[in-house]
């Protein structure tokens, strides 16, 4: 894993020393965009891509446990029952928006439903486990990645400029981060360029509306189970599925489904809520998470392969994008109207 992992420190130092320069930007946005130029330019080789994949996932995950240590776990309580009415109306926006839009746009049922789990739920990881349910074409999976991403990418380096202009306070941009930004990295990335509370109370957001993963792909399973792919599905003009065995859906396993770390992430805030971390180690750990952050947005940057985002067409790129609009916009709709814009 050396030569990725070692790409992806080197860009964050650079990154790092480039958010010093200008903060109002912030690291992690230097960062993905260091990346991306790299990965457009000189894209990296397969050498580099374990260690790229360790630090895109496993540092990112490191870095949200590192936040709960600074979190109580009253905190936590509170922030995720708070944020329910917001997450289940995002959810239930999100999944009308997938269905109509799908259909008039013709696009492929397996597609159509990982790009609407990604956008609702926690992006690149709701689609591998909605994949480890349906089985779906690797070209699906692929497309629906591609488009997360572009939108995800556009989320960090937009939203806070948009939070700052439409003058939401931390809590409210954590809120908003949390439930209408599409993948967990960037939600992270997005709420901490804003400020360290907003970024407290997203993370707490983001892994309450992450716990969805379960129900949904249970509920997907069950369904998939009724309703197997055809043998052919024109509706896109795309080559045809493979029927899905009913008992392969039935037999994934929890662990393929629920993220784990969240597990830690609490044992983490349980650790803090207990006494255990001094309460002068808080400023240096928010530090450390800041800085695996920035690595994990630089490793997600020299993941980009413009290639593929192009081979996704524009159909479900357009879908993407009208799912990731209704969700920012319905996210704050519901913000308002339940009063904590």
């Amino acid at each position: 894993m050396a030569p990725g992992l070692a790409a992806a420190v080197a860009i964050t130092v650079v990154a790092t020393w480039l958010g010093h320069l200008a903060p109002v930007v912030g690291a992690p946005v230097f960062a993905i965009a260091i990346g991306i130029v790299v990965a457009v330019l000189r894209p990296p080789g397969e050498a580099f891509a374990p260690g790229i994949a360790f630090t895109s996932k496993k540092v990112l995950q490191g870095s949200i446990i590192m936040l709960g240590f600074g979190l109580s776990l009253s905190q936590v309580i509170h922030t995720g029952v708070e944020s329910l009415p917001v997450l289940l109306g995002s959810l239930a926006i999100v999944g009308v928006l997938a269905w109509l839009v799908g259909r008039w746009l013709g696009i492929r049922r397996n597609a159509n439903l990982l790009i609407g789990v990604g956008t609702a739920i926690c992006g690149a990881s709701a689609i591998a486990a909605t994949n480890a349910v349906i089985d779906a074409d690797d070209a699906d999976v692929s497309y629906a990645i591609a488009t997360i991403f572009l939108f995800n990418v556009i989320a960090v380096l937009s939203y806070p400029s948009i939070g700052h202009a439409l003058g939401l306070s931390q809590h409210a941009f954590g809120l908003w981060a949390g439930t209408a930004i599409n993948d967990t990295s960037s939600v992270v990335a997005a709420s901490d360029i804003y400020g360290h509370a907003a970024v407290t109370f997203a993370v707490v957001v983001k892994l309450t509306r992450t716990l969805a993963i379960v129900p949904i792909c249970v509920a997907v399973a069950w369904w998939w189970n009724r309703h197997p792919t055809p043998a052919t599905d024109a509706s896109a003009g795309t080559p045809p599925q493979g029927e899905v065995c009913a008992d392969q859906s039935s037999r994934v396993p929890l662990r393929r489904i629920f993220p784990v770390f969240i597990l830690v992430f609490v044992a983490a805030v349980v650790v803090n809520s207990i006494g255990i971390v001094p309460d002068a180690w808080h400023h240096d750990l928010a530090d450390v998470a800041t800085w695996m952050i920035t690595a994990a947005l630089a490793a997600i940057g020299l993941s980009t392969r413009i290639g593929k985002i192009r081979a996704a067409g524009f159909r479900p790129i357009l879908l993407g994008g009208i799912l990731w609009a209704g969700v920012g916009l319905g996210s704050l709709g519901l913000q308002a109207v339940t009063g904590t814009l």
